[in-house]
């Protein structure tokens, strides 16, 4: 057994021991959803940054790095981006709504503001999204146990797994929003230290500023695949996905989401060039990788000192964990709430729910489990959950918090259009883009438009449409 896997061992058995130590606090299905409605400025940004820093941030952005070059730093700049809207704008006004009248889900703001066929619709999204990038979580984790102790993928997915449900199910959002503090630390003290060393590896700044594997690999705008492009995709998925909305329920006041949110979008900010140069090091020193993926966890594995490899691994495991049970909350509060309380049993008791949402847990991993060991890489999983969430949340979710008069059927269409968009450029198109256009510009484009068009043909029949909910901005 290696020294790096004994750590990531008592690393996983010592969050195992405190999420179970801080579920005794959870007494009700509103601890485990919503912390109470609690959570202060320092709770709200350790639990928010730790779920953004997670496997598209570590492995997947360090893989892009490694092929791509500078260019990759907007996929975490563009979340950065897309977290100062949250922060700002959209937080705490879905916030005030969230507190007034007790939603828990971003289902319940969507049925309150729309009616339940939109909620309904979202939810069947949400779930197929979401899958996706829990399944990015675990091949990510994956990889860091392939290159440590040559775990195979499956092994390393169905291990990830199981670790993840366990600590989760057992708290919710109050234990992840403690248990992150510790992950955060770690992952900010593990990168800190392991680039200087990898730098030096690498021969130096000037050594890798010299590096041009290929002729635009040190272009900030575009290079190969990555680029100002992933703007349109991660930027509105980071202003509405449901995980990051239901984090902000949990803040006890606008403040905090201003000040939590808005820490973590600046974090997110100067944190964009990290995996990315990192990278590019590691292709400096390990230019033939099979999986550009592995760039990462090889170049803590064999590029830098062991014990700094071994803080460094600790660092992006807890980067993986924290993403996946953030996912695992938008997956778990979405049967419990959006399916199981809304059409199986409405009067279910509070305990009951608290029960079904811990057995949601366990199937949702399962799912995730399932997904991961048939999907390409990270990336390409991350990407399915952003782009529909992107396409299908930001329309209806912006224009329900600041138009009174958005229709239940603008909402349908917006989602509607905005799928069918990207679903057909993928499936006629592979997916490529068309004169700079990609998917997720497209598909938002087309939702906007459907908003537009389905909103004046109501105004146009003076019926107004039925709101679904709410009649007055919040």
């Amino acid at each position: 057994m290696t020294t790096h896997l004994v750590w990531l061992i008592g690393y996983s058995i010592a969050q195992l021991a405190l999420g179970a130590w801080i579920s005794r606090r959870v007494k009700t299905s509103s601890d485990f959803f919503v912390a109470g409605r609690a959570l202060g400025p320092g709770l709200l940004f350790s639990t928010m940054l730790a779920a953004n820093i997670g496997a598209g941030s570590t492995v997947g952005a360090t893989g892009l790095g490694y092929k791509d070059g500078f260019a990759a730093i907007w996929w975490v700049l563009s979340a950065g981006i897309g977290s100062l809207l949250l922060a700002f704008w959209i937080g705490p006004a879905i916030r005030r709504v969230a507190a007034a009248h007790d939603l828990r889900t971003v289902g319940d703001y969507l049925e309150f503001r729309y009616g339940v066929q939109v909620r309904t619709l979202i939810s069947a999204l949400l779930w197929i999204g979401s899958v996706f990038i829990l399944a990015g979580q675990l091949i990510a984790v994956s990889w860091i146990l392939n290159v440590i102790a040559g775990v195979p993928k499956t092994a390393g997915c169905i291990l990830a797994g199981v670790l993840i449900t366990v600590y989760f199910a057992s708290g919710g959002l109050l234990t992840s929003a403690y248990v992150n503090v510790v992950q955060l630390t770690v992952k900010l003290v593990g990168f800190a230290i392991a680039i200087p060393f990898a730098l030096n590896a690498a021969g130096g700044w000037d050594t890798l500023r010299a590096f041009m594997p290929t002729p635009t690999y040190w272009n900030p705008l575009q290079s190969g695949e990555s680029g100002l492009v992933y703007l349109a995709m991660l930027g509105p998925a980071f202003v509405v996905s449901p995980g990051l909305l239901q984090k902000v329920y949990g803040a006890r006041d606008d403040r905090a989401v201003r000040i939590g949110v808005g820490l973590n979008a600046l974090a997110l900010v100067l944190y964009a060039a990290v995996p990315v140069l990192l990278g590019m090091m590691a292709r400096a020193q390990f230019p033939d990788l099979p999986q550009p993926e592995l760039a990462l966890p090889t170049l803590l594995a064999q590029g830098v000192p062991a014990a700094v490899g071994a803080l460094g691994l600790a660092a992006v495991f807890s980067a993986e964990l924290s993403a996946a049970d953030a996912v695992l909350f938008i997956l778990t509060t979405s049967l419990s709430q959006d399916f199981y309380k809304r059409f199986r049993n409405p009067g279910a008791s509070d305990a009951e729910l608290l029960r079904v949402t811990r057995l949601t847990a366990v199937i949702a991993g399962a799912a995730g489990v399932a997904i991961a060991l048939v999907a390409a890489g990270v990336v390409s999983a991350l990407s399915i959950f952003y782009t529909i969430m992107g396409v299908s949340l930001f329309v209806p979710i912006l224009a329900g918090l600041y138009s009174a008069r958005a229709t239940s059927a603008d909402a349908m269409a917006a989602i509607i259009a905005g799928i069918a968009v990207v679903g057909g450029w993928r499936l006629f198109l592979d997916g490529k883009p068309i004169s700079g256009i990609t998917p997720p510009m497209g598909g938002l484009v087309a939702a906007i438009l459907a908003f537009v068009i389905m909103h004046a043909i109501g105004r146009g029949r003076g019926s107004g449409g039925d709101t679904g909910g709410v009649r007055a901005r919040p």
